[in-house]
Formats: C-alpha cells, structure tokens, sequence
C-alpha cells in the first residue's frame, strides 16, 4: 500500500509518495521531468516492482506540479524543492538514492553529494536539447562524485546512448526507446519487455551498491 504526504519547501508543497519495501535497507527517490509527473510510465514501474527487492521507493512531485502548473520552473528553482523534500527523505533512517527522470534526473545529479545521497539514477537524462548536441548538459552527469545508473532510450532525442561521454557512471540502454521509453509498434521489443529492462536495471544496479 502506497501512502503519500505534503512536504513544505522553500519552492512551495511538494508531495512525496511512498511505496514501502519489504525489510527495506535504503530508499529510491525520484523526480518526474519537467513536461510530466510521477504517472510516467517508468517511475510507476519502478514503483511497483522494486520494492520487493527490499528498497522503498519515494515519487517526489515537485511543488509546480502539485498546484496544477503545466511548465516547469527554473532548474534552481527545481532544485530548492528538492532540497525541501530531502529531510522527509531520510526520515526513515535509511540510506537514500536520489533519480528521476529528464529534469528529475539532472536535478539529482546536481544536488545528490552535497545532500548526502549514496548513488544516482538517471532515467532518461536530457544530455541535450533536441537536434542541439552542442548544448550538452554532460557536466552535470560527469560530475556527480557518486555511483550513477544513467537508463537511456536508444531512439531518446534528448540523447542517445552512443552520443554520452565516457565517465565514471554505468549505462543502460533501452533499445528503440524514445525519451518517455515509449517503443514503435513494428519495433521486436513490446512495452511491458521494455519495461521489465529498465525495472530489472535499476534493481540490478541498487542492490550493487548496497554496502
């Protein structure tokens, strides 16, 4: 059973939604992207089927989306909600994983050492604008200082697998995902296999960095 709480911020309320995991030893937070919420089809995955693998997963949604608000605010001012959520995050006393996805995503790589994070999960991240290489974001992902995940789209493009840097970061890609890991009709892989990928990726990565 999932229960879900308001978390006041500096940014405004935001809502955390807890899935508990069984005999948890650490909690997956993660972010939604700036063009949704917490109903994207891969955090809802991850939040169904993680959990039995012994970690908790917390959906954040950030305080624009709790008001009803349809674009995103300013990458500092995306960070100052998370920030405001972090201490309801390590309420339960157990190591925290910061992710997301897209923005949520870029948020946790900016923020997740100083707030105390033992690793990242990058779901989707925006390495670039569309069609604009040259606006590369790779800082922010090269620059975490913490264990990352990066689960990418083959077809995201935001960026595709082949197109990131090397760096210290594990990379998993989602063949003929597009940037929401949505796969064409005629593609050999269904939703629910290209689901059960990014599912099995994460799970697989958290519980190598148990310590």
């Amino acid at each position: 059973m999932s229960r879900s709480e308001i978390v006041a911020t500096d940014a405004g309320d935001a809502r955390v939604t807890w899935y508990p995991g069984e005999k948890a030893w650490a909690v997956l937070a993660l972010g939604h992207g700036a063009g949704g919420g917490v109903e994207a089809r891969d955090l809802r995955a991850i939040a169904e089927g993680v959990p039995s693998q012994g970690v908790t997963v917390a959906l954040v949604e950030q305080p624009w989306r709790v008001v009803g608000k349809k674009v995103a605010p300013a990458p500092k001012t995306l960070d100052v909600g998370w920030r405001g959520v972090w201490p309801a995050l390590v309420a339960p006393g157990l190591p925290v994983i910061a992710g997301g996805r897209s923005a949520g995503a870029r948020v946790a790589c900016r923020t997740g050492k100083e707030l105390g994070a033992v690793g990242v999960v990058a779901l989707s991240f925006p390495l670039h604008p569309p069609g604009k290489p040259e606006k590369s974001r790779a800082d922010e992902l090269l620059g975490t200082g913490l264990p990352t995940l990066v689960v990418q789209g083959g077809n995201d493009s935001f960026g595709k697998p082949e197109e990131f840097p090397e760096g210290a970061y594990r990379m998993v890609a989602v063949p003929y995902g597009d940037h929401g890991f949505a796969v064409a009709k005629r593609a050999p892989v269904t939703p629910e296999e290209t689901l059960d990928r990014i599912v099995g990726a994460v799970t697989s990565w958290v519980s190598s960095i148990r310590g």
